[in-house]
């Protein structure tokens, strides 16, 4: 992929601005990254911010189906290998990403369509696909954008990252009047946390089919672990949105994680 690093021109400049407000996390996980994988990881990542609030652009939701669908033709056009719509986010991605990978745009934005109505998850294949398609797709293409990886090891990875990420995210989405959970109880945040843990422990026992480079995209998923353990002991944080570390342990787990470069 040596051929498709690029310098950070305006566009690129303004992914990396938009993730470092809208995604602090993963910013600083890009930060902690090796250099020369910092373009594709903050393309791809204000890639998701975009399409992660379109579906909240509007109440109405044809405007919202047609946000969505905005990035879903982006990713038809980079897949196709056509011309790409002049766009801060998309104009680089066309650029850094490769047309198989760019495939994933197509599952990310169906599942992202759930998030403009207020429908609960039919089963859990139906919540388990949300996931592999939002956290699991995002990070499967960030890995495969920087180097060799086995999808499998990384869509488990991303699983337990999104599972953790979504767990942290119930008060919102509540809020919001959305149904995020197929059980609410204590006990099902705990399975659930349970089952994206068992999830990571997978992935890190295959963890040398991630090469080194391709590692630096699961850099994302750091907290993932400790947020999910939390959850296990104390599934009440969920519903007061208190699952998280201290700023000191998450700086310095994420530092421990991008030296020893095991994720």
């Amino acid at each position: 992929m040596t051929g498709r690093w690029m310098l950070f021109d305006a566009d690129l400049t303004a992914c990396a601005e938009l993730v470092q407000k809208g995604d602090p996390d993963r910013f600083l996980a890009v930060m902690a990254a090796p250099v020369q994988a910092r373009p594709q990881l903050f393309a791809l990542y204000a890639f998701n911010i975009e399409l992660a609030r379109a579906p909240w652009a509007s109440q109405e939701s044809m405007i919202a189906e047609m946000r969505v669908q905005w990035w879903r033709d982006v990713g038809a056009e980079i897949a196709e290998g056509k011309p790409v719509r002049r766009h801060y986010v998309a104009t680089p991605l066309a650029r850094l990403l490769t047309p198989e990978l760019a495939i994933c745009f197509d599952g990310m934005a169906e599942a992202r369509r759930w998030d403009i109505y207020k429908d609960p998850f039919e089963d859990d294949a139906a919540f388990d696909r949300y996931i592999n398609r939002t956290s699991g797709s995002l990070m499967w293409m960030a890995a495969a954008s920087l180097g060799p990886a086995e999808e499998a090891v990384v869509r488990d990875f991303g699983y337990g990252a999104g599972v953790a990420n979504w767990l942290r995210a119930i008060p919102e989405l509540e809020a919001q009047k959305r149904i995020p959970l197929l059980d609410g109880t204590l006990e099902g945040v705990q399975a659930l946390a349970r089952k994206g843990l068992k999830k990571i422990k997978e992935a890190r026992g295959r963890r040398a089919e991630v090469s080194k480079s391709a590692g630096a995209a699961l850099l994302s998923g750091w907290q993932a672990e400790a947020v999910l353990q939390q959850a296990i002991r104390e599934p009440e944080r969920v519903a007061q949105g208190a699952l998280g570390q201290s700023e000191f342990r998450r700086r310095a787990g994420l530092m421990r994680r991008a030296v020893t470069r095991r994720w």
